[in-house]
């Protein structure tokens, strides 16, 4: 697993640290005729080369130097304004693949997919997924019989903001439980109310406090019968 680590730390110093802004907007501009897009790429080669430091590894060297301005090449030339934060996740996916395909396509180890994909990944990865657009859509059936957009039609918010809140807060109290930091759950409930105190006492809206309270209770209260259930499983099943 070294070996991986320091593929994806070469990535990561070269991707993020050794980018600065103005090579990223040169690189919009220019595209492929962008001399700071070749420099990038050699950065990366010559990170990847430290790294390793074994002359036998430079098949992996040369693969993501290569992959590296393919892709980082596809997206200048594909992306679009709207699409840029679309095509930076696109793009970071694809070069941590190519990362992961050189260390087990360049060296002895042996990809096992039972190793990965056993009764209790699974059943985590079912329980994460639960508690992010169904728990959603399961309190917005809950909340249906409310008004809200009534309640809440003179508070600027971001579009979608508290959704996005609502899927971290139900993710953190879960991994909370599931390792066992009961108090940390306490800690991330005492924030929340500190930061919505301000809100609700600007507002002097009393329906409008019940349904937060309402909100975050329910919220909570899915995330931490979730991590219960699934520490249980994994215990005594």
């Amino acid at each position: 697993m070294i070996l991986l680590t320091k593929l994806l730390l070469a990535h990561i110093i070269g991707d993020f640290f050794l980018q600065p802004k103005k090579w990223v907007k040169e690189k919009e501009q220019k595209k492929l005729k962008s001399d700071k897009l070749y420099l990038h790429v050699l950065i990366h080669v010559i990170l990847t080369s430290i790294f390793l430091w074994d002359i036998s590894l430079w098949p992996i060297v040369v693969t993501i130097g290569i992959t590296h301005l393919i892709i980082d090449a596809a997206k200048l030339l594909i992306q679009k304004k709207k699409t840029k934060r679309l095509f930076f996740f696109i793009d970071q996916l694809l070069h941590i693949i190519v990362i992961f395909l050189c260390y087990y396509l360049y060296t002895e180890s042996l990809f096992n997919q039972n190793d990965i994909v056993t009764e209790n990944s699974l059943l985590l990865l079912v329980c994460l997924l639960f508690l992010t657009i169904p728990v959603s859509i399961i309190m917005k059936i809950i909340f249906a019989k409310w008004d809200i957009e009534k309640l809440t039609k003179d508070n600027q918010s971001l579009e979608d903001a508290g959704k996005y809140i609502g899927i971290l807060e139900r993710i953190l109290v879960f991994i909370f439980i599931i390792f066992n930091h009961w108090e940390a759950v306490g800690f991330l409930i005492t924030a929340k109310s500190v930061f919505r105190f301000g809100d609700l006492k600007k507002s002097k809206h009393r329906k409008l406090t019940e349904y937060i309270l309402i909100g975050t209770l329910i919220s909570f209260g899915i995330a931490i019968i979730t991590g219960i259930i699934y520490t249980y499983i994994i215990t005594y099943v």
